[in-house]
């Protein structure tokens, strides 16, 4: 299979006194994503549509999020990402996250799925420090693991 296509759902956190630990996943609201492996190495956002964001992978979360992936991988490998946004970015529901958790999700299925889902929130975290300055697991792990989580420490994960 050479590409695939990822639905990524919104989420919650900061919720109540679990401020950046508490998280929930939310149903029929969020991100979709294509990706194509191609023949050039990295990552390439080739198109966003609703809602104007940088096409540049290392300045777009998932496309921070799949460079920290394919750093880790090792081998020279390339993917092409479209992202349709269901999530308003800033909206306080996971924007970042789902696109984030959305790419490790699909890179790793196409590489054969190498990567646990805790090394997968690891890389997701990556794109979340482009969104807002720091690596938070609490939006990232319920994407990736579905409905409540509490991230306990994030060194171990």
């Amino acid at each position: 299979m050479s590409h695939i296509s990822v639905f990524a759902p919104a989420s919650v956190a900061n919720i109540s006194c679990g401020f950046d630990v508490l998280g929930v996943c939310l149903d029929n609201i969020g991100d979709i994503l294509h990706i194509e492996e191609t023949s050039k190495s990295g990552i390439e956002i080739t198109k966003i549509v609703g809602q104007d964001l940088p096409l540049e992978a290392t300045k777009n979360v998932a496309g921070v999020a799949g460079l920290a992936l394919l750093a880790d991988y090792g081998h020279e490998k390339g993917f092409k990402i479209q992202i349709e946004k269901g999530i308003k970015p800033g909206s306080g529901i996971g924007s970042s996250s789902a696109s984030a958790a959305g790419a490790v999700v699909g890179i790793n299925h196409l590489l054969g799925n190498p990567y646990s889902r805790d090394q997968l929130i690891a890389f997701a975290m990556e794109g979340e420090r482009v969104a807002c300055g720091t690596a938070h697991a609490d939006n990232v792990s319920p994407v990736l693991l579905g409905g409540f989580t509490l991230v306990r420490s994030i060194n171990p994960l």
